[in-house]
């Protein structure tokens, strides 16, 4: 497990960190969310899930997070 949490810089130079959340869907299923933020919170993930990747928007460059395909 790394030291620091999953980090992203993107086009403009701003740093974003990958965060986790457990959200209850209205048909009552739990899911997780992983979102970015420009600040660590208590959420924060040090290991990038198995499967995905980080990619950035194109308009607002934003980081988001995709399955690989």
């Amino acid at each position: 497990m790394a030291n620091e949490p999953v980090k992203y810089v993107n086009k403009k130079g701003q740093t974003y960190y990958l965060h986790k959340k457990m959200v209850t869907l209205k048909n009552g299923i739990t899911r997780p969310i992983f979102f970015f933020a420009r600040d660590i919170r208590d959420e924060a993930v040090f290991e990038l899930p198995e499967g995905y990747e980080i990619v950035e928007t194109e308009r607002t460059g934003m980081p988001v997070l995709r399955k690989i395909r």
